[in-house]
C-alpha cells in the first residue's frame, strides 16, 4: 500500500489518494462569519496541490465559540459564498470535509468574556486571555446538539462531501469527554458513557440531518496528555462507540492549549527520538487502536517523507495520512510527492527560541502563510518571525481591549436589564 492508492470510505465517497490536508484556522470570514472570497481563492490552491482530501479549518456552530473572530460561523446557510468555498476545493477532485467545531472554554475573550463549557474549569494559560466558562444548561446542551446538525445539513447543501466533528485539542467536544474539565454531575458528565453523551448525539443529529451518502468523520484525542484527563484508554473506548454510530472516518490526534501535544516536533515541543524516526507522533497509539476498531483511520502529525508516509500504510496502523503546517508553506507538496519530485518536506525552522514567542509563531507565522494565498501570492519561508510576534502581540491585546471596553460599554448599556437566555455567548 502506498499514497497513490485511492481509498473508498464506508459513505461511499473515494479519496482519488491518501494524502490528506489536516485543518488548519483560517481566519478568513467576515466579521459576521460568511466565507469570503479570499478563504475561496486559498482552498482553489489547495486543491492544485494534489491531496486527496482536503479538511478545512474550523466552521464554528455558535457564535460564542469562535477560535477567531473571523471563523466562518454555520448558524445560517450562506448561499453563494458557501458554495463557492465547497466548488474550489473539489475543483481538483479532492473530497472536501468541513471541520465543524466549538471552541467552549478555549474561546478568548477577544470573542466573548463570557464563554460557555460543560463545567466553570478555567484554561491554565497565562495572559489574561481567557474567562472563566458557565457551565451549560441541560437546554443550551441539546440546542447546540443541534446546531452541529444544522451545521451539517448547510454543508451539505453547499456541496461538502461531508463533515468533521472537532473532537479533539481541548476544543468544546473534547470538553465533555475529558473528567478533568467535565465536572458535571448530570447525564452528561461521570462516567465516561456520560462523558461521550454528548459526543454521540452530536454524530446522531448530523446523521439524522444529512443524507445516506453524506460521510461523517471525527478528530478525536488519543490522550489529553494532562494529569487526571481524557486517557487513551477512554479514547478506544469512544471510538469503538463511534465505530457503532457509523461514523465513516476517524482522525488521531491529542493536547490542548494546556498541553500542546499537536505542537510536538516543533521548536517548542522536541519529539522524542522513537517518535522522529517513525515520524507520526500519534502512530504508536493508531497502531494498538487498529486491533479495537475497523474504521479507517487518519493519522495527522510529523509526517514529513514520502518514505514515513508509505512506511506507515503498509504497516497498517493508518489508511490516511495528514499533513498541516507543511502545506501552508509548500502547498503543491502532496502533488510533489506522489509524482517522485520530492521525497519529504523542506524542514522551516519556525522560532526565536522564547517559549512564549515561539507559541505564538506556531499558529500566526503559518495563518499569515494562508493570508498571503488567500490574496493570490504564494507562501513566503521567509516572512519575518520577529515582524509576526509583534504583529501577533499587537492584534491580541489591542482586540482584548477593544473587546474589553466593548463589555463594559454593553453592561451600562443594559444595567438592570435580565440576562438573555441564549446559548450563544458572543
Amino acid at each position: 500500500m502506498n499514497i497513490e492508492q485511492p481509498l473508498t470510505l464506508p459513505s461511499g465517497l473515494t479519496l482519488p489518494n491518501r494524502v490528506a490536508k489536516a485543518a488548519m484556522s483560517e481566519n478568513l470570514a467576515t466579521a459576521d462569519g460568511v466565507p469570503t472570497e479570499g478563504l475561496a481563492r486559498l482552498y482553489q490552491r489547495f486543491a492544485q496541490g494534489g491531496a486527496g482530501l482536503l479538511i478545512t479549518g474550523n466552521a464554528i456552530v455558535d457564535p460564542g465559540g469562535r477560535t477567531e473572530r473571523h471563523n466562518v460561523v454555520m448558524t445560517r446557510d450562506h448561499g453563494a459564498p458557501l458554495a463557492a468555498w465547497a466548488r474550489a476545493a473539489k475543483s481538483e477532485g479532492a473530497a472536501v470535509l468541513m471541520q465543524i467545531s466549538h471552541a467552549g472554554r478555549q474561546t478568548a475573550r477577544t470573542v466573548t468574556w463570557q464563554p460557555l463549557a460543560p463545567s466553570a474549569v478555567v484554561v491554565d494559560r497565562k495572559g489574561g486571555l481567557f474567562s472563566t466558562p458557565t457551565p451549560l444548561s441541560l437546554a443550551q446542551i441539546e440546542e447546540l446538539v443541534g446546531r452541529f446538525g444544522r451545521a451539517a445539513a448547510y454543508a451539505e447543501a453547499a456541496g461538502f462531501d461531508g463533515v468533521q466533528v472537532h473532537a479533539a485539542h481541548g476544543y468544546l467536544v473534547s470538553q465533555f469527554l475529558s473528567p478533568r474539565t467535565n465536572l458535571r454531575d448530570d447525564r452528561y458528565g461521570g462516567d465516561l458513557d456520560g462523558r461521550m453523551r454528548f459526543l454521540l448525539e452530536v454524530v446522531r443529529e448530523i446523521k439524522r440531518s444529512t443524507g445516506r451518502g453524506f460521510t461523517v468523520a471525527v478528530k478525536l484525542n488519543s490522550a489529553d496528555f494532562q494529569r487526571g484527563g481524557f486517557t487513551s484508554e477512554e479514547s478506544t473506548l469512544v471510538a469503538q462507540a463511534l465505530e457503532a454510530e457509523g461514523i465513516h472516518l476517524l482522525e488521531i490526534s491529542g493536547g490542548s492549549y494546556e498541553k500542546p501535544a499537536m505542537m510536538e516536533g516543533s521548536e517548542q515541543q522536541p519529539a522524542r527520538a522513537s517518535t522522529r524516526a517513525r515520524e507520526a507522533f500519534f502512530l504508536e497509539y493508531a497502531e494498538r487502536m487498529r486491533g479495537s476498531v475497523d474504521l479507517p483511520l487518519m493519522v495527522t502529525g510529523g509526517f514529513r517523507s514520502r518514505e514515513g508516509m508509505d512506511a506507515a500504510l503498509r504497516g497498517g496502523a493508518t489508511d490516511v495520512v495528514g499533513m498541516a503546517r507543511p502545506l501552508a508553506i509548500d502547498p503543491d507538496l502532496p502533488r510533489r510527492l506522489l509524482r517522485g519530485e520530492a521525497l519529504a518536506a523542506a524542514e522551516h525552522r519556525v522560532g526565536v527560541g522564547v517559549r512564549l514567542f515561539d507559541d505564538l509563531l506556531q499558529i500566526h507565522w503559518y495563518l499569515r502563510q494562508l493570508a498571503r494565498m488567500s490574496a493570490g501570492h504564494e507562501p513566503d519561508p521567509e516572512l519575518s518571525r520577529w515582524r509576526t510576534i509583534v504583529g501577533a502581540l499587537a492584534g491580541m491585546y489591542g482586540e482584548l481591549a477593544t473587546s474589553a471596553w466593548r463589555r463594559e460599554g454593553h453592561a451600562l448599556a443594559a444595567a438592570g436589564a435580565p440576562a438573555a437566555a441564549a446559548v450563544t455567548s458572543a
